[in-house]
């Protein structure tokens, strides 16, 4: 090999070596243009389990004192039976809670009748109502057939559930929600819809789906315009529905 042969192969692999080493300076620099720094996520402290409040929730029913954060949907002060940790349904009608809310996290656990009774819609029936207007079924449909568009899990009239991921007529059951509040331009037209995910049991029932419209039992689901925040309802429909552990994050 001649000298300046080999003078050339050193200034090349010298140039190699600077260019490697910039380039990486180079793409060290740009990669601080994708860190974001601020804001700076809130801390907030998860509970103990899945279905325990974390630290922002505001608790709406965990014992009985907390009956003081509901109403009777009429007007009136609150009359279904309470124990404990639980409430269940009477025939005083639905309950509504005191404070209103849109866009939320929301955690329910429900429990139908352990003696079944009755079928399809007539078994185990209640419903959560979010906004007091957009329904998430309540029913006990372990082995109940009903239309798929009214068995637990679903959006009620709407949305058929992903799977039925019911338990057997008198053990416990959640439902984990995120709802997004349906936003209306002022001539009352609709800006955005409604959305909600669900997991039931801790399995995903409803995917992110859309809502035509506040909940009818006949006749299609249409929007109305209405408040930024509502109460959450809770349905009487005949049945010893049971409610506890339920508690919401405001979004």
């Amino acid at each position: 090999m001649t000298e300046s042969l080999f003078c050339s192969m050193k200034k090349q692999i010298l140039l190699a070596t600077l260019f490697i080493a910039s380039a990486a300076v180079a793409q060290d620099s740009l990669s601080k243009y994708t860190e974001i720094w601020s804001p700076v996520p809130r801390v907030v402290t998860p509970g103990k389990t899945s279905a325990d409040a974390p630290s922002d929730a505001v608790i709406l029913f965990r014992n009985k004192k907390d009956t003081a954060n509901w109403m009777q949907d009429n007007g009136k002060s609150f009359a279904w039976k309470a124990e404990d940790s639980l409430m269940t349904v009477t025939s005083a009608g639905a309950i509504r809670t005191k404070q209103s809310f849109g866009d939320c996290q929301l955690h329910i656990e429900w429990r139908t009748p352990a003696e079944v009774k009755g079928s399809g819609q007539g078994r185990g029936n209640s419903g959560i109502f979010l906004m007091s207007r957009y329904e998430l079924q309540v029913l006990d449909s372990y082995n109940n057939p009903t239309y798929s568009n009214g068995q637990a899990g679903s959006i009620y009239k709407q949305h058929i559930p992903l799977v039925n991921a019911c338990r057997p007529p008198g053990e416990w059951q959640s439902y984990d929600i995120l709802f997004t509040a349906p936003q209306f331009y002022a001539d009352g037209s609709v800006k955005s819809p409604a959305r909600i995910t669900v997991f039931q049991n801790g399995i995903l029932v409803q995917n992110n789906v859309e809502l035509i419209g506040g909940t009818r039992y006949i006749g299609i689901a249409r929007y109305e315009k209405h408040e930024e925040k509502a109460p959450i309802l809770l349905q009487d429909h005949g049945n010893p529905v049971s409610f506890r552990n339920i508690w919401i994050r405001e979004l």
